[in-house]
């Protein structure tokens, strides 16, 4: 006999869609004595190899939150060097992302960001938009709340041009306007480094989704840390809201 189970990651159905809160590189750099940066170069790392593992685990959809908008906030020598690595990483990784088949896009706020990585983004989008492996999304200056009061302002848009009928409004024509748009909602949401929320992350998309807290630090997260966590998934029971009736 097999000494696979029916919730082991190799022969249960992956989730078509896992999202990633990446926590944890400013602690991991803490605790061995190094700058920030260094845990946020590392996490980039734990970024690569965690796509990686999605594809080869046959995750068709991985949404990372890279930066919210409330980093705003942190120290600008810390903004600047997160930005000059987000420039390291658009024009190192695309063209390697490109040749695996990885669709990659940006969900956020791109107002904000400098024009160079704005163009950047645009630049890495339209070179990946065919690719069908695995869709990688990395959510930049990003706020669930505001995600949602913009898709507002676009639906009222929407109904004073005549585009659409208010009565027309309803959950799935919302989720049109959304960022996500096109993208089927989280199943599973994880959160590395022992933090137990969801930070403004997804707030919509992520009403049923799974979660799981692992209490790994992210510049540490492999494709053990998740396998753990698709065997976790595989071992619960989704009911979306609903009762189970038993015979």
């Amino acid at each position: 006999m097999s000494s696979t189970t029916q919730n082991d990651p190799g022969t249960s159905p992956p989730p078509q869609h896992v999202a990633i809160i990446m926590d944890g590189n400013g602690r991991w750099a803490k605790s061995r004595g190094l700058p920030r940066i260094a845990g946020h170069r590392r996490g980039a790392e734990a970024v690569r190899r965690t796509v990686t593992a999605a594809a080869e685990l046959g995750i068709r959809y991985l949404t990372l939150f890279g930066f919210s908008s409330e980093n705003w906030k942190r120290p600008p020598g810390e903004i600047e060097d997160l930005m000059g690595l987000l420039r390291h990483y658009l024009r190192g990784e695309i063209a390697e992302l490109h040749q695996k088949g990885v669709r990659f896009r940006m969900i956020g706020d791109r107002a904000r960001l400098a024009p160079d990585i704005v163009t950047l983004i645009d630049n890495a989008e339209t070179l990946t938009r065919d690719n069908g492996r695995i869709d990688l999304s990395i959510a930049l200056s990003y706020g669930g709340r505001a995600e949602i009061a913009l898709a507002a302002r676009r639906i009222a848009e929407a109904v004073k041009e005549g585009r659409l009928a208010l009565e027309a409004i309803d959950e799935d024509s919302f989720g049109r306007f959304l960022l996500t748009d096109g993208m089927p909602d989280p199943d599973l949401l994880i959160r590395t480094s022992g933090e137990q929320r969801i930070s403004n992350f997804l707030l919509w998309q992520s009403a049923y989704a799974e979660l799981v807290f692992t209490n790994t630090l992210w510049p540490d997260f492999d494709k053990g840390d998740l396998e753990d966590a698709l065997r976790d998934f595989h071992g619960r029971e989704r009911r979306y809201g609903a009762s189970v009736h038993t015979r």
